[in-house]
């Protein structure tokens, strides 16, 4: 592969090359921190296949558990991530055959299941979430400290922007 293929499959994972000087500069904003998501993520999900065989998701489902240690319902689970029931029927019957976590029925309800991580689970999760936070730490080593809490607060403007009731609501 030359360097212009090489340019070429890189334009494909970067947002930005839709992006021309003509449009609105906050486009390109948005295209450039769409762009540094996806990029910061697949080398995430690369880490955490590469390293311990697992997945993005799965990691999400045990970083939910840790955050509750008497576990969460399967529902709960669904809504906390964003996904569907049949998800994360699956990625927790995939955890309990390897045992890092367990269902335990809920009292009084005989449909629902309560998750948690087991001791095992909890012990893959610390080694697991270590890693994750010096990926995402090395993702920013191309910044000063200043400037990483610079961004911070910038773009913690534009969340407090958008979480402003629009008028007319």
């Amino acid at each position: 592969m030359n360097g212009s293929d090489s340019h070429a499959m890189d334009d494909t994972l970067d947002l930005e090359a839709r992006a021309h000087s003509e449009h609105h500069e906050a486009l390109r904003l948005w295209l450039r921190l769409l762009t540094c998501t996806q990029l910061i993520e697949k080398q995430v999900r690369t880490g955490l296949r590469e390293q311990f065989d697992t997945t993005l998701p799965r990691f999400d489902l045990m970083a939910q558990l840790e955050r509750h240690p008497e576990g969460l319902k399967m529902k709960e689970l669904s809504h906390r991530l964003m996904v569907t029931g049949g998800n994360i029927t699956g990625i927790t019957d995939q955890l309990v055959a390897e045992g890092l976590v367990e269902r335990l029925e809920v009292e009084g309800d005989r449909r629902a299941w309560r998750v948690r991580l087991t001791p095992r689970g909890h012990a893959m999760f610390a080694l697991m979430a270590q890693r994750h936070e010096a990926w995402i730490v090395q993702a920013f080593d191309g910044l000063q400290a200043r400037e990483v809490d610079q961004l911070h607060r910038l773009l913690g403007k534009v969340k407090r922007h958008q979480q402003r009731p629009a008028a007319g609501d």
